[in-house]
């Protein structure tokens, strides 16, 4: 790979993939490295920069691959160690980043650590590995994330005698970072993956790596301690590597994983995602500029990563119980679409279809400030099913062309990992990759046509943002500034066609230049500018200086 800055992931345009169900390669249903490393060509052609790979560890496969039986090795279904560096070589001569699963929080019960900590006696090292108690009622401030099935945060072992910690499922125990052997285990396993070139490691569920008595057992010093170890280790050993945290939590708590620029390098922003939905669906921009009132400033070295679903659900724990509610009424109205505190669906069932609104929606993810992510699939608008058990019903085939299998697999169809989706309206024989390619006002093609303009404009990645009052409610406006790099991103969340009088003041006189045909729009003379644009219509503007 050619020499790039070492904050890369902030021009990056992220593609998160869950290999499994990408492309099969060796006809056993099961999507694999050797298949994700043929479709390569497709995905420097769509545009995006960065891979992101769901879990690939060896794992008994009972939370998507969550709960990792070895943090060095390559699940068998997946391929090899091997073919993940043949792959990783593909990628990087693509100009394409990789970006992993770091897992640190727990294991699965089936990996060999907790089998040593559950047969070593109290006191003993390897009993350390774990958090363990002899009564099930510590830390009772800490909540239950996965209470859609699980009661406490304490399982209890038979074999140990002892109730141990977990935060998720409890076939997941949580590790002990307050034991040095776990901590240089972690470093371990980062050495092992940056070594083998892996590009940046995604941190999951990093608030909950500590456990203090009379707390909520999240974001405690002590976590942020830890990852400032963490990245002194990667600073002086993997310059340019990159560490992404999966912090589920309000904007200033969830900002405090950048540290100074000592921690985390880019975190995700779980807030913004619900409110990009709200706003839709009230037909207004205050849900998106309340948030973003609320989103702290953050190191010059840092980036938020934006998603339109956390990967395989609409996540809504930060929300008040209030909008939560008036989300669920507006998207899930089937009941099997809640799951915990989210909503297991895609993004065009969420919105009906409706391409007006997914053009709408996907355009603001990427132009607000931050570094967006596209969950595989939704390119082409792939449907879902909700039959499927857990978030299942959002991990099925990658729908390639109208062959069998829809070219994902030469596997009998009863053998795929995931059944395909047969909803005449998301058909597999219609919402495909060959059908879309090949007609230019498809999704697809329309969606390479955004991720080629965002990636023009440097300001949309490094800029900053200011707001446009756009003389309507139902309108959001704003500017993205770098280095003379100026672009009006304007947006109608309404139904209906809007007129906009955008106050251009301090760009009196620039030139609007539309983006996506070139078009040059009359100057902002005064400061004010009017403009109309059709139900969920949007446009993005270069401001230039009059010639």
């Amino acid at each position: 790979m050619k020499d790039s800055p070492a904050d890369w992931y902030k021009d990056a345009v992220i593609y998160e993939v869950r290999v499994r169900s990408f492309c099969d390669s060796s006809a056993n249903g099961f999507g694999d490295l050797r298949g994700l490393t043929s479709k390569l060509d497709y995905l420097k052609d769509l545009g995006v920069t960065a891979l992101w790979l769901l879990p690939i560890c060896p794992s008994p496969m009972r939370d998507d691959g969550y709960d990792i039986s070895d943090y060095k090795d390559v699940h068998a279904e997946v391929g090899t160690l091997e073919e993940f560096e043949a792959f990783l070589t593909a990628a990087h001569e693509r100009g394409m980043r990789v970006i992993t699963e770091l897992v640190l929080n727990h294991t699965s019960d089936r990996h060999p650590w907790f089998h040593r900590a559950r047969s070593a006696p109290q006191g003993h090292p390897d009993r350390d590995w774990y958090v363990w108690s002899e009564r099930p009622d510590r830390y009772p401030a800490a909540r239950v994330i996965f209470n859609d099935f699980e009661e406490s945060n304490w399982a209890w072992d038979d074999e140990a005698k002892a109730w141990y910690w977990h935060r998720f499922y409890s076939h997941q125990p949580d590790l002990n970072f307050d034991h040095p052997p776990v901590r240089a285990a972690v470093l371990d396993v980062v050495d092992h993956w940056f070594a083998l070139g892996v590009d940046g490691l995604r941190l999951d569920a990093i608030p909950y790596l500590f456990e203090r008595e009379g707390t909520s057992c999240e974001n405690l010093p002590e976590t942020h301690a830890y990852l400032k170890e963490l990245r002194a280790h990667i600073d002086a050993h993997w310059p340019g590597r990159m560490l992404l945290a999966e912090a589920n939590q309000w904007p200033v708590e969830a900002a405090r994983y950048f540290g100074t620029g000592d921690e985390c390098h880019m975190a995700f922003h779980f807030p913004l995602m619900p409110r990009l939905f709200m706003a839709m669906r009230r037909e207004e921009g205050r849900p998106v500029t309340e948030i973003l009132a609320h989103t702290p400033d953050i190191p010059a070295s840092c980036q938020w990563a934006l998603f339109l679903r956390n990967h395989d659900e609409l996540t809504l724990e930060m929300v008040t119980d209030e909008d939560r509610d008036y989300l669920w009424r507006e998207y899930a109205k089937d009941p099997q679409a809640r799951h915990n505190l989210g909503i297991r669906r895609r993004l065009a069932p969420l919105l009906n279809n409706d391409r007006r609104r997914m053009e709408l929606i996907s355009a603001l993810l990427f132009s607000l400030p931050g570094t967006p992510v596209l969950y595989y699939g939704d390119e082409i608008g792939m449907g879902e099913d909700l039959r499927l058990g857990d978030r299942n019903g959002v991990r099925t085939p990658m729908q390639w062309s109208p062959a069998a299998n829809a070219g994902f697999s030469n596997a009998e169809p009863a053998r795929l990992v995931l059944p395909l989706i047969e909803d005449p309206e998301y058909h597999w024989r219609t919402v495909n990759v060959e059908n879309q390619a090949k007609n230019e006002s498809s999704l697809l093609n329309w969606t390479k046509r955004l991720i080629a303009l965002r990636r023009r404009h440097p300001c949309f990645g490094r800029g900053s943002m200011a707001l446009v009052d756009a003389g309507t409610d139902h309108a959001l406006a704003f500017v993205r500034e770098h280095a003379g790099d100026r672009v009006l991103c304007a947006f109608n969340l309404s139904r209906f066609t809007r007129p906009l009088s955008l106050d251009l003041s301090p760009w009196r006189g620039a030139v609007p230049v539309e983006l996506f045909g070139g078009v040059r729009f009359p100057a902002a003379a005064d400061g004010r500018w009017s403009l109309t644009l059709g139900p969920r219509g949007f446009c993005w503007f270069a401001l230039e200086a009059p010639r």
